[in-house]
């Protein structure tokens, strides 16, 4: 038989788990957030590496376009391709050598020539969905940048 002391404490443990669940699972997300934007830091890393790896080739075969292949659509695919679904994510902006460019202003000769030493970087956002993290970084993004130093080969 229940003591009355046992009647007064029934439901307290739905009651502590209803106050601690929200913020365990905050913690939770955080932490799966923060993952989430090492994971898409490492990734563009990889595909910047992997973007200047095939610039400084000179090839413009990855050009999804293949009747018009140009250079920098093949390095940009070369990129995407290889930032294992980050790339549209990030929206990176693109500079190469110190020079920033967008859609528009994309060239052929924006990689340099052969001999050139090039200097590829990406500047990303990652917009941050757990409301915690989202206090601690400016607009709610966190921001980096990844870039990728090589000499270009001597292409035809």
């Amino acid at each position: 038989m229940r003591t009355p002391v046992h009647r007064r404490q029934s439901g307290t443990t739905i009651v502590e788990l209803a106050l601690v669940m929200p913020v365990f699972l905050l913690i939770f997300l955080a932490l799966v957030e923060f993952g989430i934007m090492y994971f898409s830091n490492l990734s563009m890393q990889y595909a910047v590496r992997e973007g200047a790896r095939y610039a400084i080739t000179g090839q413009s075969n990855l050009d999804p376009k293949a009747g018009n292949q140009q250079r920098y659509a093949a390095v940009i695919q070369s990129i995407r391709d290889n930032s294992m679904g980050m790339y549209d994510k990030v929206t990176p902006v693109i500079s190469v050598n110190g020079k920033t460019y967008n859609s528009s202003q994309f060239s052929n000769g924006m990689f340099g020539a052969p001999g050139d030493i090039i200097v590829l970087q990406l500047d990303c956002n990652w917009v941050l969905v757990t409301p915690m993290l989202a206090a601690l970084f400016t607009d709610g993004k966190y921001h980096f940048v990844v870039a990728a130093t090589m000499r270009n080969e001597y292409f035809p």
